[in-house]
């Protein structure tokens, strides 16, 4: 069973909002990196925010600085990415995926496949 879902995807007009959550189960949430990934057609796959709940850090691409942010419930093992003031551009498949250990950036920002575990992605479509 994969230990992650995320949900939340759907259809929003430019400048809207959506949040997004991903559930861990079967993991011990502070021991591991949690980020959220999107793949657009026809594009690599990129790293969007990265959290680390034993420490609290976060890691985020500078696309998004601004607009997209993340926080976390611990008591429900669950992390969240809030995106305000989308754009077409970030109409993608949208993927929750987990690493062992705090702070491992290098796999947000340039490896996302040497994640330990990912979740089916949500799609998130931004219309113009």
């Amino acid at each position: 069973e994969v230990p992650l879902q995320a949900s939340g995807g759907g259809l929003v007009q430019a400048g809207g909002s959506l949040r997004l959550s991903c559930a861990a189960s079967g993991l011990t949430f502070g021991d591991y990196t949690i980020g959220w990934f999107r793949q657009a057609p026809g594009k690599e796959r990129e790293g969007v925010l990265c959290f680390s709940s034993g420490d609290g850090s976060t890691w985020d691409a500078d696309s998004m600085k601004g607009r997209f942010t993340i926080a976390s419930d611990n008591a429900k093992n669950t992390v969240y990415l809030q995106m305000n003031n989308l754009e077409p551009d970030d109409t993608a498949l949208y993927f929750c995926a987990a690493v062992l250990g705090v702070g491992r950036w290098y796999f947000c920002r340039d490896n996302p496949y040497g994640m330990d575990y990912w979740g089916k992605g949500t799609l998130v479509t931004v219309s113009s």
